[in-house]
């Protein structure tokens, strides 16, 4: 099967690109599902039910969050089993962070994990991982994790190399350039990037976040408008043995339509 994995969506202008390009990288890619991180789709960060229904409508079999999970106050959104939060939240928590897809002849699963290096000190990551794995019933996993520290990403990584079919890092919003297949099963890629404005500092607009690290002062962030770049990765994986046998990284400018 293949799988498209887009990394943050960044407010209005990310959900419009993604609402143009994703059904198009569906089809030429010929993907069976597309999972996206939606934890900043919402106008000023954070996902509502408006946001998550624009990528739902999109093609988005399942969306991810992070950080930003509870920032809008709308928990009631997280009763939809295709909108996880980070698993290791504390218990208690609304949401869940696994949805396992039925897809006929075989299962997915799709676990949301967040990173505690420089974030919200949440349950420990590589416990809730463990625990996670162990009432599985398909070999067939997907991990976002969404951290902030490139050596949580890499070691995490290796922690479940072999594990799962694939984890792919969101949060920073820039694209890395390591994708690898770890242990010639689990397809790697340190950040997938984001969908968002090409002319901004994560998605928002240039001169208020060099006002903000200039000076130290609270600024209000707005969102910078398109064009935008797409990213995303696409996954092969054999659903019978869970390994992923290619992953490639995917980079679209749409002010040049370049990949």
């Amino acid at each position: 099967m293949k799988l498209l994995m887009f990394g943050d969506v960044v407010g209005e202008a990310g959900c419009s690109s993604f609402a143009k390009h994703a059904p198009l990288l569906k089809q030429k890619y010929a993907a069976d599902l597309m999972i996206v991180n939606g934890e900043n789709s919402a106008k000023g960060n954070g996902i509502t039910p408006q946001s998550a229904e624009a990528l739902f409508a999109a093609g988005a079999d399942v969306i991810t969050t992070g950080n930003h999970c509870f920032r809008r106050k709308c928990d009631f959104i997280f009763e939809n089993p295709r909108i996880l939060r980070p698993a290791n939240y504390p218990e208690g928590a609304p949401g869940s962070g696994v949805c396992v897809l039925d897809c006929g002849a075989y299962s997915f699963a799709v676990i949301n994990l967040m990173g505690t290096a420089f974030l919200e000190p949440l349950d420990n990551p590589f416990s809730v991982i463990d625990s996670l794995l162990s009432g599985l019933e398909t070999k067939n996993i997907l991990v976002d994790f969404h951290a902030e520290a490139t050596s949580e990403k890499r070691a995490m990584g290796w922690y479940l190399a072999g594990r799962v079919s694939a984890l792919i890092g969101t949060h920073t919003h820039v694209q890395t350039a390591d994708e690898e297949i770890l242990n010639n099963r689990t397809g790697y890629l340190t950040d997938c990037g984001m969908t968002g404005s090409e002319r901004s500092v994560l998605g928002i607009r240039p001169e208020q976040a060099i006002e903000k690290q200039r000076f130290h002062r609270p600024v209000q962030f707005t969102e910078a408008p398109p064009p935008c770049i797409i990213n995303a990765a696409v996954l092969e994986i054999d659903t019978k043995t869970g390994n992923c046998t290619k992953i490639e990284r995917i980079f679209i400018r749409e002010s040049t339509n370049s990949f």
